[in-house]
């Protein structure tokens, strides 16, 4: 026998997540304890990593002078000899050698502090979830990086060295510019190649869809040459191009993983 359409409804009531089974009772100022030993461990770690990346400064540099090394093979007049041009400048150019050696050694520890401050809190379920993402954005960050060392900055440096010399000036490297542009360009690429991935999860939380995506592509064209205009050192079309392009392959790739996850939850709800 049906209801009446006007009887009440009964209040929906959200049923709790079980707790963790590897999830410790504790109390607030404990877990605030677990939090100062996480980042005690992690600064430690940063400070011998940085510690490494300055004793070993000589070697650091010859690897991060590659791109440089690379473009000058075609360019047998090029000084490839990096200078300062103030007192202070070397001391700047080994903090940020250090500071950027020391984060990129030390960024394995560093997360696996982190895992383990906040697994225990966290379900079978949840962890099945965040140790693809973890590793997804690994080695997203990873090829990003790589894009932009192998390919982005020789392409970068070539272009610069064609400008000067249609102009008819002297192309002279500082240690500061050039340590400077190398770095915003590798953690900023490796920071972009990570939207596949945040589209991914909104796609995944219901904030965004698969249709949205495909009507809204030429659109983000757009914003895919706006942050590559940001981005990129240089304001030749050449070099944001290069940047451009596989940046719109990620978003057609995360278009195509974002249709899976889509009929999967289709599927559940069948």
């Amino acid at each position: 026998m049906s209801q009446p359409e006007n009887q009440p409804k009964e209040p929906y009531v959200p049923v709790e997540a079980a707790p963790s089974p590897r999830e410790k009772p504790m109390g607030f100022w404990e877990h605030l304890e677990e939090l100062r030993g996480t980042l005690i461990k992690s600064v430690i770690a940063f400070v011998i990593c940085a510690v490494l990346a300055g004793y070993f400064a000589t070697e650091f540099i010859d690897v991060l002078k590659w791109p440089l090394l690379t473009v000058a093979k075609d360019y047998p007049d090029l000084d490839t000899k990096l200078g300062t041009l103030s007192i202070l400048e070397v001391f700047n150019m080994i903090i940020q050698l250090c500071v950027f050696g020391g984060l990129l050694l030390a960024a394995p520890f560093i997360l696996f502090f982190v895992g383990q401050f906040v697994s225990p809190a966290l379900t079978d379920k949840e962890i099945k979830l965040v140790k693809p993402l973890c590793t997804s954005a690994f080695f997203l960050f990873l090829i990003g990086a790589s894009f932009s060392f192998f390919l982005l900055m020789p392409s970068t440096i070539r272009i610069a060295i064609e400008l000067n010399n249609a102009f008819g000036l002297e192309m002279r490297w500082t240690a500061g510019n050039y340590f400077t542009t190398l770095t915003w360009l590798v953690l900023g690429t490796g920071a972009v190649f990570e939207f596949p991935l945040v589209i991914v999860l909104l796609v995944w939380m219901g904030i965004l869809s698969t249709a949205f995506l495909r009507k809204y592509r030429r659109h983000a064209i757009v914003v895919i040459f706006v942050i590559a205009a940001i981005v990129t050192p240089t304001p030749d079309p050449v070099t944001q191009t290069i940047f451009a392009a596989p940046l719109y392959a990620l978003f057609e790739i995360s278009i195509l993983v974002s249709a899976r996850i889509e009929k999967k939850k289709a599927a559940l709800r069948e």
